[in-house]
């Protein structure tokens, strides 16, 4: 795998656990040749996109054929599918049946686009669950999901069922978001790439540069939530967190996030957070592009405090990004957060507004826990959510399922 860095497998060696790298390369040594695709809804915004950008180059670095398809969609599609999403996640949603008739209808369209010709496919979450209506017979299928289905509203889940149950198998990133099925599960924890834009060490130049670009100031503490603007990620509970521990304890907060192209909700969640910050000078928001990754790098860098206070989450990459900073997490006790997040260990869990500005206040008080939290934070990182492992993982289930 190369870039314009000249990033290769073996550039991880000296960063991932002892043995990794020698692992990728033995699991991939007799699926040399073999075709993997993967398809998706969006090549930029959110994590998926972000962990294809990586792994497709390491698949076809170790000798298999991997390549990236994307979708097109239509505004009712989008807007179909995230309603899909909020009511996998729990929230009541009306979906017509105009909606469901667009989703189908998008789907049939890309399949006759879209060439499915590979000896394994991984089909990333709703969007285009609908293409194993047209699976190659001698291929195998994945689908990957990658939100919170622990408690879906049935209606919407028992249609995706319809044809998630069609497939080879299934991968989620928790063990709580398995579903009844008469196919295989797989759990495999995303991951982030230490050595891209997003999460390599910066020079103090390239930090001060974001800083001055956006104005902002480093003479108090500064409390910090990436993600995009959903209403899932709570930026409202994030600002009003921040002014009960900003009665006590004077620092920044900074909301920074963007959207995503498959994601109509962005704007007008944008627009109500606006709303809640109202006049507070110490609020900076930033509508950041989907690929502002050295902007972010720098935010998480300079930041005192990571916040991640989603009320539902499939796994929350921004939590492993803030850890491989160095940083200590206080992020809402749910989904994939609670598996990156050792209480008391390399940060905290909470459940309320109060509960975050107390762990706000707390950390503020006391920066040699800070400072401990953090040490811990990027080890467990390390050990546990980089994209070496991940690749290892999908080695190992590409390996057991054509070998069937």
């Amino acid at each position: 795998m190369s870039n314009k860095n000249n990033i290769t497998l073996d550039s991880y060696r000296e960063i991932a656990p002892k043995g990794t790298i020698d692992l990728a390369y033995c699991l991939a040594e007799h699926l040399k040749g073999k075709s993997i695709l993967h398809v998706n809804s969006t090549k930029l915004g959110g994590g998926v996109a972000e962990m294809l950008l990586r792994l497709i180059p390491m698949f076809n670095d170790l000798g298999l054929k991997s390549r990236w398809e994307v979708i097109a969609g239509t505004p009712l599609f989008y807007q179909t599918t995230k309603s899909f999403h909020n009511a996998l996640q729990g929230q009541a949603q009306a979906i017509s049946k105009e909606m469901y008739d667009e989703y189908i209808k998008v789907n049939q369209q890309n399949i006759e686009k879209i060439p499915l010709e590979a000896d394994l496919a991984v089909i990333h979450d709703p969007q285009p669950a609908g293409f194993i209506l047209k699976k190659p017979k001698l291929a195998k299928w994945l689908w990957r999901c990658h939100i919170d289905i622990s408690r879906p509203q049935r209606k919407v889940w028992n249609f995706l069922k319809s044809y998630v149950s069609k497939y080879d198998g299934a991968i989620f990133s928790l063990p709580s978001f398995a579903q009844k099925l008469d196919i295989p599960q797989f759990l495999i924890y995303p991951s982030i790439d230490p050595l891209s834009d997003k999460n390599r060490e910066l020079s103090s130049e390239e930090i001060n540069s974001v800083l001055n670009k956006y104005g902002i100031p480093q003479d108090k503490p500064i409390i910090l939530q990436v993600s995009r603007f959903d209403r899932f990620k709570d930026p409202i509970g994030v600002i009003e967190a921040y002014k009960l521990a900003k009665k006590y304890n004077d620092c920044y907060l900074i909301l920074a996030g963007g959207s995503a192209t498959d994601d109509p909700e962005g704007l007008q969640v944008l627009n109500e957070v606006r709303q809640a910050a109202d006049t507070d000078k110490d609020i900076f928001l930033l509508d950041l592009p989907p690929d502002a990754n050295i902007e972010i790098n720098a935010l998480q860098r300079i930041a005192t405090i990571i916040l991640q206070k989603s009320t539902k989450e499939g796994f929350g990459l921004t939590v492993a990004e803030a850890m491989w900073k160095g940083k200590p997490v206080i992020g809402g006790a749910v989904g994939g957060i609670v598996v990156q997040i050792i209480y008391g260990q390399t940060g905290f869990t909470v459940n309320s507004v109060e509960g975050c500005a107390n762990r706000i206040r707390f950390l503020l008080n006391n920066t040699e826990v800070v400072t401990e939290l953090g040490k811990r934070a990027k080890e467990y990182a390390r050990r546990n959510f980089l994209i070496t492992r991940h690749l290892c993982d999908y080695l190992a289930l590409i390996d057991y399922l054509l070998s069937k």
